[in-house]
């Protein structure tokens, strides 16, 4: 899908502001009568908002932020994206226990990686064009006495000990590091206002406390008035929040999550989440999100709603033809599309979300390898499926028990597909 100044509230209609409301897309705000001024009121605002680069990859809980910057810009205003090679070698506090510091090194390759991953989504041309900037410019060049005499000063330890997070560490212990955090992030706040006139930050609501410490740091210095916002954690059913730390990580990197499986992952989510994740993550307008509501009550076996969502995100974060490719895959494992029109990648993505066997290159009988795959228990069991026609080589039906697998069938000359009746799949890989 190409996202389009038209994927906006129309003219006349609702305000951005009103927009991201009905989505359910503002939690917090500094004032929403100045936050509604700021968006709506004509003229362009500079806004931020950061990624600490503590793991190789964003993640979905990472989404709603990257694709909340997409909707200002497209709204015309102007991104600055930051990416933390500063506060990112220290580690927002957590709850539970001190953070493990990552060697420098480390972040700086991370901070190239999420800065590439970054790029897409916001455009870097034109009146509001975004531009990526890195902390550790301004704050590597402080010495340990401008940060205390110019940052630290500012803040009130009465506050700073007040936060939820520090309170829940203080029996267990916090590290003076992860103490300075809020003091890090809120000199950001003011150096962005400083040097490019940033008006306006947001985060997740677990960042609120560290929010607002910069709009209010910004005012002790004597500058703004700035405002800020933040949007919902993106949960799961269970109320988790999804992250680098709650298992079950879905990366928006390729490389850790194969472009199938993140399309898998929106195509499963539960019919109560779909219309709060469209809401969230679409771009479609909310007469089509409504309509689209509409139509999934109507025929919820189709899950047209989830179906929208996987194809729309896959298709943001991967790229249209991914998710063409994800889709096509999704398809042809049962028997609704052709295997030949895979990119070996999908496939065997595909695959190994479905369950992967590698077996020797010798090319077994087929009751072999639908035992070997765990499709059936016994060879027995094998010859009675294929006997009675629910077996499956490459969507094809097996109708000899002792049938065999030729090397013409393999695809890309090394994968096979099998299926047991209409909705047990397996692949199997032949290596040497």
């Amino acid at each position: 899908m190409t996202v389009t100044d038209s994927s906006l509230p129309p003219s006349g209609r609702d305000s951005l502001t009103d927009d991201l409301l009905w989505r359910g897309l503002i939690q917090d705000s500094t004032g929403l009568d100045e936050l509604r001024e700021l968006l709506d009121g004509g003229d362009r605002a500079t806004f931020y908002v950061g990624f600490d680069p503590t793991a190789p990859s964003l993640h979905v809980g990472s989404l709603m932020q990257v694709t909340m910057a997409r909707r200002l810009q497209l709204a015309g205003h102007r991104p600055l994206l930051l990416v933390g090679g500063a506060t990112g070698q220290i580690g927002d506090p957590k709850a539970s226990a001190e953070r493990t510091l990552n060697p420098p090194e480390v972040i700086a390759g991370w901070v190239e990686r999420i800065r590439e991953q970054l790029s897409p989504f916001v455009s870097y041309t034109g009146e509001n064009a975004a531009r990526l900037v890195n902390n550790l410019d301004w704050t590597g060049e402080m010495s340990v006495v401008e940060f205390l005499r110019d940052v630290g000063k500012h803040f009130p330890v009465n506050k700073m000990l007040a936060r939820e997070v520090v309170r829940a560490r203080l029996e267990t212990g916090i590290s003076f590091t992860e103490f300075s955090y809020q003091l890090l992030q809120a000199n950001d706040f003011f150096e962005l206002h400083r040097r490019d006139g940033c008006q306006l930050q947001f985060g997740g609501s677990d960042q609120w406390g560290n929010i607002t410490a910069g709009v209010d740091y910004v005012r002790r210095r004597g500058a703004g008035p700035v405002q800020a916002f933040t949007t919902p954690l993106v949960t799961k059913s269970d109320g988790t929040k999804f992250g680098k730390t709650e298992g079950g990580t879905v990366w928006l990197d390729p490389s850790l999550t194969s472009p199938y499986a993140f399309y898998q992952f929106w195509l499963n989510v539960e019919d109560r989440e779909v219309d709060r994740y469209l809401r969230y993550f679409s771009f479609r307008s909310r007469e089509e999100l409504e309509e689209l509501a509409k139509a999934t009550a109507e025929r919820p076996a189709a899950r047209l709603a989830q179906r929208a969502l996987a194809e729309e995100v896959t298709s943001l974060v991967h790229g249209p033809e991914e998710a063409r490719q994800a889709i096509a895959a999704s398809q042809a494992l049962f028997g609704r599309g052709s295997l030949d029109d895979l990119a070996p990648e999908t496939l065997r993505a595909a695959l190994t979300e479905a369950g992967l066997v590698r077996l020797a290159a010798d090319l077994p009988d087929v009751a072999g390898l639908l035992r070997d795959a765990g499709l059936v228990p016994s060879l027995k069991e094998a010859r009675r499926v294929i006997a009675e026609g629910g077996a499956y080589v490459n969507n094809n039906r097996v109708t000899e028990v002792d049938a065999t697998v030729s090397p013409a069938e393999l695809l890309h000359g090394r994968y096979l597909v099998l299926r047991r009746g209409k909705r047990s799949f397996a692949g199997v890989e032949l290596v040497e």
